[in-house]
Formats: C-alpha cells, sequence, structure tokens
C-alpha cells in the first residue's frame, strides 16, 4: 500500500495551521503543510506530535446508556424522548446544549439550528465562552460586529508588535515565529509584550511591562490620553466621551502607580506607540479573561481608532483566539448571546424564515457560568454537552460537578471514554475525533480551512453533526435536518450569511453558497468574506490574495451611522480584591505543550515530558514569606477550592501572585483542577470568567516523603491510603507517577509493592533500604526487563533523576552495567543520561544540551539548533535554550 497524503487543519489553537497527515501501512505521521498560508509548513510541538495522539487507547467507541453498552437507535431515542418530555412539562428554557471550539463549523450550525430555531431556546453555550466573549463584547460595541479586521501578514509588516495578555510564544508560537522571522535583522522593528509575567515571550521583548494584574484600562487610558496631548484627534462618535474617561490617566506618574510599573518604561512604551504607525496590537486571554474583560478590549481599540491605525497594512488591533474554531462558532451562532450569522436577536424573524422553524429564540440564553449554576438551581433539567470538559475549565468547578451529578438527564457526546465530565453522563454518544472528522474551521485571521478525514471511524463513532441531525429528526424536526453531508450543512450555512445582506453585515459567504460537493471537497484556504465573485478562486486556488485580507479600508463599519464608535471605560479592579485571608492573586493559563484537559496532548509522551506535574510559579519574596520551598509540593487555596502543586520560585512571577496551569485534571492528577479555584466572577457585559485573578492563599504541603514510580503499565493509586499526592505522566512505554503522603507507612517494601500490584510474588525483586536517612528503592524485573521500579526519600531534592530510569522502558531487556545502576538510579556513564526534556519536537534534554555548549563551545542558540537540531522547528524552547547558554557561561 502507498502512502496517502491528506490535507487537513490542526486541531489545537486558533492560528488555524495547515497539515499534511500521511498514513502509511496504517502508520501515521504528520507535517505542516508549506501551502498553507496560516504556517507556510511550520506547527508547533503539539501539531508535531499529533501523529502521538490518533490511537484509539481510551477512546469512547460504542454509545451507553446508564453505564452501559447500547445500540445508536437506543441511545438516541432515550436522548429525544428525554429532551422532549422535558420541553413538553417544563418549556424549552429547561434544556440547553453546551458545546466547544473542538467542534467543526458543520457541527456547531445545527447545534445551534436544533436549540434556537427547532427547541426555541438561545441556552446553547460554548466553552469559546471562557476564552474569547470579551474580544467578541468589544467588536460589537466598537466596530457593530464581531470582526477581527487584520491578518498574520501585519504581523510581519508591523514596525511595533504589542503583545497583551499573550504568552504568544508558548500559546501561539507558529504566529510568534512568523513575528520574530520579521524582526530579525531590521533595528526599527519593535516588540513591546505587557504581562505581569516574565514569560518566554517577555524573554524576547524590546521591552516588557509587567503590569499589576487587572490594570490594563488605566494603562491604555493613559495612553489613548497620552496620544490625544500629542495632538491627535478623531471625530469618531464616542471619542470626546472615552477621551474625557481617559484624562485622569494622562498624567505618566499616575499610569505607572497604578499599574505597578516604573514610570520610564510606561513614558518608553507611549512614545513608542506614539510614534510608529505600522501598529499592530496582538491581545488574548490575559486581556478578556477578566471582570473587566469587555473594556479592557475597547481600552485597545480605541488607541487604534483614535490614530487611525485600522485597516491598512501593518496596523490593526488583533484578537487571537484559543481555540481552533472559536471563530467558526461565532459565526454560526455558538454562544447564546448572539443568532446565526453574526445576527442579534433584533433579526430573530429574519433567521426563522430562512429556516422555516416552527420557533425562534428572540432573547439571549444563559452565558456559561450561567446555565451551570441553573442546572445546580434544578432550572435546567437536561443537558446536553459536546466535545468540552467544563468539570475541569469552567471556574468555581466544583459547583459545575455538584450540578452535573444532580441534573435529571446528562448527555455527552465525546471521543474519550474518561474524562471528569464523561464520567458523570447518563448518556454517552461516541463522536469521531481529530483524525477522523471532515468539516470547516476558520482560525483567528477568518481563514476558512478544510478539516479532511484520513482515518476510518472506529466501533460505531459518528460525526457529531450526524448525531445531532438524528435527534433532531426523532424530536419531530425532520425537515429542517434533512442533511446528508457535512458540504450540505456549509452551503446552508454560507446562504444564511448571505439572506438580507444588503452590506450591513461583514460576514458573508455568498460565493460559496452553491458549490458543489467536489468543490467543497476541494476548497482551499479562503479568507472571509466570500462574494459571489471570488467564488472560483476560493474552491481552485490560495485566496490568501482576496481583498477581504484587511476590512474597513474604507472607514465604513456595519454600524448604523457607517462609523467605528470608541467607547468610553473606566478603570476597575478585579471583582474579588485581595486581602488578609487571600492575600494573593492567582492567574492561571497554557503551558508550551499541553492543551485544555489533557485528554488529546496526554497521548503524546513527548508532550508530558517538558512540564510532567502541575506546578505553582512563586516570586521568591512570597514563598519566603509563606514557608515554600522550590521543588517541593504546596497547597493552593482559595475561597472556592484547593489544589496541591509543585513550587517553582522564580522572580519571573510578579510579587504577590501566583500562577497555575490550567490543565490538569483527576483522570491525571490527585487535585490539581484549578477551575475549582478559579473565581466564578464574570465580565457583566461578555459573561467571560476571571480566571486572571483569584484571591488565593499558599502553604506548605508538609509530606512527610516524597517519591515516584515508573511502571510499564498503568497503575491505580487513587485509592491507596498511603498516598495524598500523585500525578500520572503518560511516558514512552512507561507511565511515571510521582508520589508524596502525609504519614510514613510502616513497611516501604509491602506498600510498594501494593503499588504496583506484585503482592507476595516472589519475582525478580531488588530493593535497597536506608531507614536511617528514610530512603527506599525498589525495581521489579521480569525475565530481564524492567517491570516497575519505585524510588523514596525524606525530601524531592534527595531522588534522583528520572530521565536515565525512563530509557530502560525500551521493551528490550536490561544489561548487566544498567541493572547495577537501577538502585543508585544514574547510569555508570553520565553521558548516558540526558536530563529534562527541553525541546519537545526532537526530545532533546537538558543534559544533552549543556554538553553540547560545554564540549563545542555553542554560544548561540542558531549554533545549539544546528548542532542538535533543538529549537529549530516550532523554536518554543528558544528561551530555555537560552538560559542554558547563559547558565553555562556562568560556571
Amino acid at each position: 500500500m502507498s502512502a496517502v497524503t491528506t490535507r487537513t487543519t490542526c486541531p489545537y489553537c486558533g492560528v488555524g495551521c495547515g497539515v499534511n497527515a500521511v498514513v502509511d501501512d496504517d502508520a501515521v505521521s504528520v507535517a505542516g503543510d508549506d501551502a498553507h498560508p496560516s504556517n507556510r509548513g511550520r506547527l508547533c510541538s503539539k501539531g508535531t506530535a499529533l501523529a502521538d495522539t490518533v490511537g484509539l487507547n481510551d477512546r469512547l467507541l460504542y454509545p451507553m446508556v446508564d453505564g452501559r453498552r447500547a445500540s445508536w437507535d437506543d441511545a438516541l431515542d432515550e436522548v429525544a424522548t428525554r429532551f422532549g418530555e422535558i420541553i413538553a412539562e417544563h418549556g424549552p428554557d429547561a434544556v440547553a446544549f453546551y458545546v466547544s471550539g473542538q467542534l467543526l463549523t458543520e457541527d456547531y450550525y445545527v447545534a445551534n439550528k436544533l436549540m434556537k430555531g427547532y427547541i426555541g431556546s438561545a441556552n446553547i453555550d460554548t466553552n469559546s465562552r471562557l476564552c474569547m466573549s470579551s474580544a467578541v463584547a468589544g467588536h460589537k460595541r466598537a466596530f457593530g460586529e464581531d470582526v477581527v479586521p487584520g491578518c498574520y501578514e501585519d504581523l510581519e509588516l508591523a514596525d511595533l508588535v504589542v503583545l497583551v495578555g499573550s504568552n504568544t510564544a508558548w500559546c501561539h508560537p507558529v504566529v510568534y515565529q512568523r513575528i520574530v522571522a520579521a524582526q530579525e535583522g531590521d533595528a526599527n522593528k519593535k516588540l513591546v509584550v505587557i504581562d505581569p509575567r516574565r514569560t518566554a515571550t517577555a524573554e524576547g521583548a524590546d521591552l516588557h511591562l509587567p503590569l499589576a494584574p487587572g490594570t490594563d484600562v488605566h494603562l491604555f487610558n493613559g495612553l489613548l490620553a497620552y496620544l490625544a496631548g500629542q495632538g491627535i484627534e478623531s471625530d469618531l462618535p464616542g471619542a470626546s466621551e472615552a477621551l474625557a474617561q481617559a484624562q485622569p490617566m494622562s498624567d505618566i506618574e499616575a499610569v505607572a502607580e497604578a499599574c505597578g510599573v516604573d514610570a520610564e518604561t510606561v513614558a518608553a512604551f507611549f512614545a513608542l506607540f506614539a510614534k510608529t504607525e505600522r501598529t499592530v496590537t496582538v491581545f488574548s486571554q490575559g486581556v478578556n479573561q477578566s471582570s473587566a474583560g469587555t473594556d479592557k478590549v475597547n481600552a485597545i481599540l480605541n488607541c487604534h481608532l483614535l490614530t487611525d491605525r485600522i485597516g491598512k497594512p501593518g496596523a490593526c488591533p488583533f484578537s487571537i483566539t484559543g481555540q481552533p474554531n472559536a471563530m467558526g462558532g461565532r459565526e454560526v451562532g455558538g454562544l447564546s448571546s448572539t443568532l446565526a450569522a453574526h445576527m442579534g436577536f433584533d433579526a430573530a424573524e429574519r433567521v426563522q424564515r430562512f429556516w422555516g422553524s416552527p420557533a425562534i429564540a428572540d432573547e439571549p440564553g444563559l452565558k456559561a457560568v450561567e446555565l451551570f449554576e441553573a442546572i445546580e438551581r434544578g432550572e435546567i433539567k437536561a443537558v446536553w454537552i459536546m466535545a468540552t470538559n467544563p468539570l475541569v475549565s469552567l471556574p468555581h468547578a466544583d459547583r459545575a460537578r455538584r450540578a452535573l451529578e444532580a441534573c435529571e438527564f446528562v448527555v455527552v457526546s465525546d471521543c474519550m471514554r474518561h474524562t471528569d465530565t464523561v464520567d458523570r453522563a447518563h448518556v454517552l454518544l461516541p463522536a469521531a475525533a481529530w483524525a477522523e472528522k471532515s468539516g470547516t474551521v476558520t482560525n483567528s485571521e477568518r481563514i476558512i480551512s478544510r478539516q479532511r478525514s484520513f482515518l476510518p471511524m472506529p466501533g460505531a463513532a459518528r460525526a457529531d453533526w450526524d448525531i445531532i441531525c438524528d435527534v433532531a429528526r426523532r424530536m419531530g424536526f425532520a425537515e429542517g435536518f434533512a442533511f446528508d453531508s457535512a458540504a450540505a450543512i456549509f452551503r446552508e450555512h454560507a446562504a444564511l450569511t448571505a439572506f438580507e445582506n444588503d452590506g450591513d453585515r461583514v460576514l458573508n459567504l455568498e460565493g460559496l453558497a452553491e458549490i458543489d460537493d467536489a468543490e467543497y471537497d476541494a476548497l482551499e484556504p479562503v479568507r472571509w468574506p466570500v462574494h459571489a465573485t471570488q467564488a472560483l478562486r476560493a474552491v481552485g486556488a490560495m485566496a490568501a490574495e482576496q481583498d477581504s485580507r484587511r476590512l474597513f479600508v474604507d472607514g465604513v463599519y456595519p454600524t448604523a451611522d457607517g462609523k467605528a464608535h470608541l467607547v468610553a471605560v473606566t478603570p476597575r479592579g478585579p471583582a474579588n480584591a485581595v486581602s488578609e485571608q487571600w492575600p494573593l492573586a492567582l492567574n492561571t493559563g497554557r503551558i508550551r505543550d499541553h492543551w485544555h484537559t489533557m485528554t488529546r496532548t496526554a497521548k503524546s509522551a513527548r508532550l508530558s515530558a517538558h512540564i510532567p506535574e502541575p506546578f505553582v510559579e512563586v516570586h521568591p519574596a512570597d514563598a519566603e514569606r509563606y514557608g515554600v520551598v522550590d521543588g517541593a509540593i504546596a497547597t493552593v487555596s482559595t475561597a472556592w477550592g484547593q489544589a496541591h502543586v509543585r513550587v517553582i520560585v522564580t522572580t519571573a512571577q510578579r510579587a504577590g501572585t501566583l500562577f497555575v496551569p490550567m490543565h490538569w485534571n483527576d483522570q491525571f492528577a490527585a487535585r490539581a483542577r484549578v477551575g475549582a479555584l478559579a473565581n466564578p466572577a464574570v465580565c457583566p457585559i461578555s459573561g467571560e470568567p476571571e480566571f486572571k485573578h483569584t484571591p488565593a492563599a499558599i502553604a506548605p504541603f508538609k509530606a512527610a516523603w516524597h517519591g515516584f514510580i515508573l511502571a510499564s503499565r498503568p497503575l491505580l493509586l487513587a485509592g491507596e491510603a498511603s498516598i495524598d499526592y500523585w500525578v500520572k505522566v503518560p511516558g514512552e512505554r512507561f507511565y511515571r507517577y510521582e508520589v508524596a503522603g502525609l504519614n510514613v507507612p510502616g513497611d516501604w517494601a509491602t506498600t510498594a509493592r501494593s503499588w504496583i500490584g506484585v503482592g507476595e510474588r516472589t519475582a525478580d525483586w531488588m530493593e535497597a533500604a536506608d531507614a536511617k536517612a528514610g530512603r527506599y528503592r525498589a525495581a521489579h524485573m521480569d525475565a530481564g526487563h524492567i517491570e516497575a521500579c519505585v524510588f523514596v526519600a525524606p525530601e524531592p531534592a534527595a531522588l534522583p533523576e528520572r530521565s536515565w530510569l525512563a530509557g530502560l522502558f525500551t521493551g528490550e531487556p536490561v544489561d548487566e552495567a544498567e541493572r547495577i545502576g537501577l538502585l543508585a538510579g544514574r547510569p555508570a556513564d553520565p553521558g548516558a543520561d540526558p536530563g529534562p526534556q527541553v525541546c519537545s519536537c526532537f526530545g532533546v534534554g537538558r543534559n544533552t544540551i549543556l554538553r553540547a555548549i560545554n564540549e563545542q563551545g555553542l554560544g548561540s542558540v542558531a549554533a545549539v539548533g544546528e548542532a542538535l537540531d533543538a529549537g529549530t522547528n516550532c523554536g518554543s524552547c528558544k528561551p530555555e535554550i537560552a538560559a542554558l547558554i547563559a547558565e553555562a557561561g556562568e560556571e
């Protein structure tokens, strides 16, 4: 069988990278698509590892009802019947859908159509509410429509790129590398990073403003006042009001004091922005995820509108989205606050006429946090959750858990058999995974790309749109859901964007409304709007050079008066301030190699190797004050929950703040769901939660012992009474468990055997104990192969490195030298230990890099890349490599 290559799209962030998936004799490999305009062949570490994630381990393959396998007919009849009964008794608002940016546009479209046009409720919201709804609301207030006006090319043309609340180097690496590449060798191009943390992104900046959390409006109101003071004027609606509101921040010293940044740095940023015509301001979750998120967005947009830096090459505000199809969901009405095709509820009659539907939602439904509150109160009695894991990702996640446990009827469509959410469903519906899906997604620069399946659907899995349409037909709505393909759904979606659209909505796919199935299959990446004259170009060739690259070039906006509006915004602090009980501000976000709640990335050993444990970053002054130690475990507490995480003491963290990543869940850690700690306060306009500021406290987790286990098979440690802290780390042919306990077991040998499940068997068991030092080490062998090893010590620093030991799980027998070094935890040859992973793309470890630096005299990141490949793919590890070069130079 010859290799088959399929052009598809990456399922991770909103960059929307094109991917070439190759299937060769059942082996899958992936590479970047050189022809895709968004990534031009580049992939980040997660995209590079996509082939690692397509296996069927822990897949949901068959429908299940009340924990038992069921047929599709039985499962879908149950869903349709129960939803119908609840609607008949309690009305349409007693049911809800909670959907996801992991859905394709076609899936999103039929889910929205069923809920809003046939059930007649707007109680459909999406996990995209948690990451970009403040941008949506800000765009609508300023532009009249939720529109990102620029494109990635603007980042390369800009002379100044300002990254606000965005660790772009880790969260959108391909975009970041485009920025870096454009600025290399051009001293006139500058990068400014505005972020309380000194992230990998900030390390590469010409100027870093580590502003106090929640002070973005202070900063950008100050910038607005400064620009006006330079003689810049505007006759746009709202300009005088916005400037009047910004006047209290007209003094740079006042801005600096409010933001906790020195005045010289603020002045340098203001002057740089004022003099640089080609400026792009990229903003992300650090802006959006706030109880003042919408105002923060408008504070940024105001500065671009005042200076007329929009609709021009290299000049625009740019919201970069978190999920692969957050934009597509916005286009089809996936948010409870909009109808389809960027129409509001004032257009309900128009949408109903187009659909010919029996009902239509005529007012907004419940937003994500409100929706789960209503479930907990019993007002929503049935919920269908699609392709998302809200019991991990929502704020106050324990309340969401209680809500689902009390809900009368919970349906979950997913591709995974076990997640925190799946485990609490009455009906499970097996959905297609990334490699099996076919449809479209829209990225952050408005490019619609085809996602194409390259593997068959396993078991009884079905496409999400197919499942939704089948339920709709069983509910009596066959006439509205007679779709036989994703292409048919896309045509209807495109037609709706053009329906009675005389230029009052920018979103218009008229040119794609009549493409046939073959043209849909061949659809090249195309940026909307796509008018009728662009149809052939969109189908037959790359459409990246269309005139629609930039919007608002003519200064005409989809508002009642045709003008953009500045919005007066008032600085205000977070909804909940720090206090004596909760003295620290907890921030949360992503790390480089994991994605959302790890259901996909945890399948890849290389993605789990870089940062294997949940952690908390703490400033040294706070660590000393609260008694936590680098490398130890700490308990982070808030008014809403508690987590146990590994401590990283670093000056990159602003004093008075903590950072804990969002990814870990009950499948991979004993207690590390940061969503359970997060403040459920939301922006009153957008409904987006305040993930970036939760009042918190930190204290030592007073473990009596620390240890780790490496095993060739998964272990069940959750019920082990001796273990109070555990983290599961998938590896290559092994599983790693970091463990700790509050009490020392009476017999380490018996305890260790219990952990790995060998009981009293007399298999090849090696052990070494030092009771006085509190150390214990053991290994279980079978026919010369290592099956498991256990290492215990009173302190984390007394434990050996894991990387060499992990390398013994090759499937081959260990040799004599390896066996001798096993209980010592280190090889006889130090050069055999690669050290903790730094470069995920090529699997290059810390020790390997340091040795190459020292032995070959490598003095630059480029030289390390040439010698080891590290840093030459996505570039996300370049800051870490630079730090190692600096470290080697200090020795």
